[in-house]
């Protein structure tokens, strides 16, 4: 029998706390957020593990972010009690709960149904989030504008309608990977604009429907 309060204070102290991630808020969000009840059931034992833990099978299959990534990057956006945050690629609703605990509200997104069905189940007692199903890169309009974007896996390129929800001073976090390593990105919108700042170095597991925009380019 797995002692899963003692794994996740392990997972705590042994891959959040020594990885920059200071923040005593966003410490006790991962303490208080049962990590094995998003996970599979066969999966179970690999539910604190410092990796990301596979929600399918084959190799699209989607993944919850590992532990330290999800923390640091979390923890980037800086986020707020009284922030209304959105977050793009849900899977079964770990970052949403964990994020619950830290802001006003979370609106999760997910395209895919099983995955979303799993989120409903996990997400049930958690009175201040919101599911909905739609495409990922297309975020929720109808709920923005958002102070806090975590789009959880990573991505080729932000698309333009996702900075287009953050509102004034929002922070948007994501794992940018483009043909070369992921690296977790803060952008935040001033006056309008967006500028992005590279975080850390990070992997996590591809979300669909981010393909970077093909180039046009001449031809010689």
């Amino acid at each position: 029998m797995i002692d899963f309060a003692r794994a996740r204070r392990t997972m705590v102290d042994c891959q959040i706390r020594p990885n920059d991630v200071p923040d005593s808020r966003v410490i006790e969000a991962f303490l208080d957020t049962p990590r094995e009840n998003f996970v599979p059931a066969e999966r179970h034992v690999l539910a604190y593990l410092d990796r990301d833990v596979p929600l399918g099978e084959g190799l699209e299959a989607r993944a919850l972010t590992s532990p330290m990534v999800l923390a640091k990057l979390i923890h980037a956006a800086g986020v707020r009690p009284g922030d209304r945050t959105l977050v793009v690629g849900a899977a079964t609703g770990y970052a949403t709960a964990v994020l619950s605990h830290l802001c006003a509200g979370v609106v999760a997104l997910e395209v895919d149904e099983g995955l979303l069905a799993a989120a409903r189940t996990a997400l049930s007692a958690y009175e201040n989030v919101s599911l909905v199903a739609g495409p990922l890169e297309a975020g929720v309009a109808k709920s923005a504008p958002y102070e806090v974007i975590l789009v959880d896996g990573s991505v080729e390129a932000v698309p333009q309608a996702l900075f287009a929800q953050l509102a004034e001073g929002g922070r948007l976090v994501a794992v940018v990977s483009a043909g070369r390593p992921g690296r977790a990105t803060v952008h935040i919108k001033s006056g309008g604009d967006v500028a992005g700042r590279i975080a850390f170095d990070a992997t996590a597991a591809a979300l669909p429907g981010f393909a970077r925009p093909p180039v046009f380019a001449f031809a010689f």
